[in-house]
Order: C-alpha cells, then sequence, then structure tokens
C-alpha cells in the first residue's frame, strides 16, 4: 500500500501540469490556488475590453468615443502600479502581513466596481428619470476607475508574493504558470459570459456582472488564504518611519540596468500591441477573409503565446538568460509582422494565419522573460512589489498607447489616402502596414535599448559542473 502511494505520488508530480514549479516553501496545491488571482484579473480584464464594451456599443447605443475613453480609464491607474507595490513591501502590521491588505482591498475595490457598473452603464446609456444628466458618465467612470484600481492592486501584489514565495530555480515555471491561469482565466470568462448575455436584457445584465464581481472576490480570497509568510511585528517597528516611495525609485533607478529594462519592457510593448484592434479587420478588409475566418486569429494569437511560454519557461528553467530569450521574442516578432505585411501583395491567408501566430509566440516570449528578469531582482534591498509594480505599470501604460496609436494611425493614413493626397495610391492595405511598419521599427528600437542589458547577462560558467551555462542575472549593485 506505501509503495502504490509513493507510486501515484510519482506520477502526479510527473504528469500534474507545472508540477516541477512547486518547491518546499510554495507546494503544488498552494501554487495552484494562489495562481487564481490571475483567474480573477483575466475575468475582470473580459468584463471591461470584451463583453461590457460591446454591450454598451450595441444593446445601449453608448457613443465609441465614450466607449473609448471608458476603457481608458483603467489604464490611467497603471503608472501607479510602482506606487502601490512599493506600499505592499513596506506595509507595518502587528501580523506581519505586507501583501494580504492590498490583496484584499483591492479584491474589494475589484468586486465593488463591478458591482456598481450595470447600473452606472444603464444610466449611460439615458434611461434616466431623475438627477443630472452628468450623473451616468460620472458614476461609469468612477465604476471603471473602482475596477481598474482593484485589478492593479490584485495582481502587482500578487505577482509580489508569488516573487517572494517562489525559489530560483523554480520561478520561471511559476512566472509561466501565473502567466496562463491568466489567459485562462479570460478565455473561459469570455465564453461563459458571452453565453450568458446572449439573450440581453437590463435586469439580466446586472446580475451577470455583479455575479462576475462576487466571482472575482471568491476566487482573491481562495487564492491567498493563508498564502503569506508572516512575521509579527513589535510595536517599535510598525512605529519606524517607512522608507519613502520617492528614495525607493531613486534607489530603483540607479541600479544597473534597471531604467534600461523597464524602456525596454514599455518599447516592446507598445511594438506588439499596436496591431490589437487591426488583426482582423486586416484579414476582412484586405483579404477578404469572413467573419469566422478572422475569429480563428485570436486562437491562433493564443496558441502561439502559449507556445512562447512553454519554450521560455523550458529554456529559463535550464539556466537560460532571460535577456538573450527576450532578444528573440523581438526577432521572432519582426518576422512575424514582416509575414503579415507579405500576406497582402502575396494574397496568402495561410501567410496571415501564420504571422498571427508567431506575433502570439514573440509576444509569449518577451512577455514572460522580461517579468522573469523583473521577479529575479526581487531581493535585498528593493522589494518585489516595486520591481514588479514598475515591470506592470511600463506593460500596462505602453499597451493602451499601443492600442490608441494603432488605431489612430491606421485611420490617418487611410484618410490620406482617400484624400489624394499621396496620388493615385489606393490601395486599402497602407494604414494597416504602415502600421505594422511602425512596430518592426519599434522592434529593432527595443533590440538596441536591450543590448546593454545582454552584454550583462553574459554567460557563466559553473565551477562545479565543467561546462559554460547561463544564469538568471541580477543587474550588479
Amino acid at each position: 500500500m506505501i509503495l502504490r502511494r509513493k507510486h501515484i505520488a510519482q506520477l502526479g508530480a510527473r504528469w500534474m501540469p507545472f508540477a516541477d514549479a512547486a518547491s518546499e516553501d510554495l507546494p503544488l496545491g498552494q501554487l495552484w490556488r494562489l495562481a487564481l488571482f490571475q483567474v480573477s484579473v483575466g475575468m475582470a480584464q473580459v468584463l471591461l475590453l470584451g463583453t461590457l464594451n460591446r454591450v454598451m456599443i450595441v444593446e445601449l447605443s453608448v457613443p465609441a468615443m465614450v466607449v473609448a475613453l471608458m476603457i481608458s480609464i483603467p489604464v490611467l491607474v497603471a503608472p501607479f502600479r510602482a506606487l502601490l507595490g512599493h506600499r505592499s513591501d513596506t506595509h507595518r502590521s502587528a501580523l506581519g502581513w505586507k501583501r494580504i491588505p492590498y490583496l484584499w482591498f483591492g479584491s474589494l475595490w475589484q468586486m465593488g466596481g463591478l458591482a456598481v457598473m450595470p447600473f452606472a452603464l444603464i444610466v449611460l446609456s439615458g434611461d434616466q428619470f431623475k438627477g443630472p444628466a452628468w450623473a451616468g458618465e460620472v458614476l461609469a467612470a468612477l465604476a471603471f476607475l473602482m475596477t481598474g484600481l482593484g485589478m492593479h492592486m490584485v495582481q502587482t501584489a500578487g505577482l509580489a508574493l508569488a516573487a517572494d514565495r517562489a525559489t530560483d530555480d523554480t520561478r520561471p515555471r511559476v512566472v509561466a504558470m501565473l502567466y496562463i491561469l491568466y489567459l485562462v482565466g479570460m478565455g473561459l470568462s469570455a465564453l461563459l459570459v458571452g453565453w450568458l448575455l446572449q439573450d440581453y436584457a437590463p435586469l439580466w445584465l446586472v446580475q451577470v456582472v455583479q455575479g462576475c464581481g462576487a466571482a472575482t472576490l471568491i476566487l482573491n480570497i481562495i487564492a491567498f488564504w493563508k498564502q503569506e509568510r508572516v512575521r509579527p511585528m513589535s510595536r517599535a517597528e510598525r512605529a519606524a518611519p517607512r522608507p519613502g516611495f520617492g528614495d525607493a525609485w531613486r534607489g530603483l533607478m540607479q541600479q544597473d540596468g534597471a531604467r534600461r529594462l523597464l524602456v525596454v519592457v514599455f518599447l516592446g510593448t507598445l511594438a506588439f500591441n499596436m496591431q490589437d484592434v487591426l488583426l482582423e479587420p486586416y484579414g476582412g478588409q484586405v483579404l477578404g477573409l469572413s467573419v469566422s475566418a478572422t475569429t480563428v486569429l485570436t486562437a491562433l494569437w493564443a496558441l502561439g503565446a502559449l507556445a512562447g511560454f512553454l519554450w521560455a519557461t523550458r529554456r529559463l528553467a535550464r539556466g537560460a538568460d532571460p535577456f538573450r530569450l527576450t532578444a528573440i521574442g523581438l526577432l521572432v516578432g519582426v518576422a512575424a509582422f514582416s509575414a503579415v505585411i507579405f500576406a497582402s501583395p502575396m494574397g496568402s491567408a495561410a501567410l496571415f494565419y501564420a504571422g498571427a501566430c508567431a506575433i502570439g509566440l514573440g509576444t509569449g516570449i518577451f512577455g514572460l522573460s522580461t517579468l522573469n528578469a523583473a521577479m529575479a531582482q526581487a531581493k535585498g534591498a528593493l522589494g518585489a512589489g516595486l520591481i514588479l509594480g514598475a515591470w506592470g505599470s511600463a506593460q500596462a501604460t505602453a499597451a493602451g498607447i499601443a492600442i490608441l496609436t494603432g488605431g489612430t494611425l491606421r485611420d490617418a493614413v487611410t484618410s490620406i489616402v482617400n484624400a489624394g493626397l499621396l496620388g493615385p495610391i489606393s490601395d486599402i492595405s497602407l494604414g494597416y502596414t504602415v502600421v505594422y511598419h511602425v512596430e518592426i521599427a519599434l522592434l529593432f528600437f527595443t533590440l538596441a535599448a536591450l543590448g546593454p542589458l545582454v552584454r550583462i547577462g553574459t554567460p557563466a560558467t559553473a565551477p562545479d559542473q565543467g561546462q559554460p551555462g547561463l544564469r538568471l542575472t541580477e543587474f550588479p549593485t
């Protein structure tokens, strides 16, 4: 019986997904439970950027400009992620908690925003009998702001908690698992909410969105329950002045390579995300693909991203330098956008699909490698919250700017072409391909910015192994 149980445990450790991401301080059960905070953030993300976006424009007849403004509000909170992370690093508590209070209050903000959001949207649509005419806009903006603040607090504190508990060896696999659970949360939530809202009704919208808000709170409570290792603080420790954010930020920026890493994250995210709202219209308008054919693009992108996560995880687990993997992800992106561009003159849907999948592959490698590089620095005087908050600020801010810039640039070029300002040129694909060329240029700029970091992360020879290997590089202090 004992041997049978031992064999079952060995099989579970071998075949259970991400079983090798567990460590003595973070067992597999606790790791899977902790990853649920990414599912809740993915669910809120889908509601903000997908479901409610469509409901506001189609069912509620809200002007598209107002919808775009509301969706951009959570991005305005992104630059404050570094401050939120620093506050969690230096939080004073008699129980010794640092991350849990920010996870808890972030969950409440996230749930609270989703709880009032459907009412605000119904008022915003004009279904209002009393009160000032601007009440709908103000209430909707407040709901989006609350939800965005909650999402950023939960994700920053959750990633910092994962960095606190992961070891150097398991960190790449922990990062990959959290990334994948975020995608899974988005995918499952999109299917579930889309199915629930097939038959739209105002009251049903309220129930579905509020139900999702309650689900995010429940998932987060399950995720962080008894996860943080605490050391009770004495009265003197709690009364001691906390380090200021300005001093901590200056200390981070003085680290050799820290500023450059944030530049790389910002430029790379900007390059990969400008096409977010353009790939499906490009396939429909330029290549003549049907709605069902362009819908496949999201699945191909996700498949590529998943492959990038798994490949980068395997390489990082073997000691690869995250900065070199970042460079590989950027080069994959250059090839991917080139394929998308050449799909138009060649009239090749297959090349277009391959390019979309490769964009996901490059994005996955780039995102996982830079996040792992940031988490690897979460030791010593600088806390995980500040470093990961800075990474999240650069990534989220660049993503919001990229989506706005991509759509605006495409429309501007198309208007110039339609006005005949470029002479006889009337190619409908020009507005799209200009954006893709800009993205390729940004990828090369990112590679240039990454160069010194790759030199920092040169291969190191392990003296006890007798052969060269790559290590997870830390910024020299």
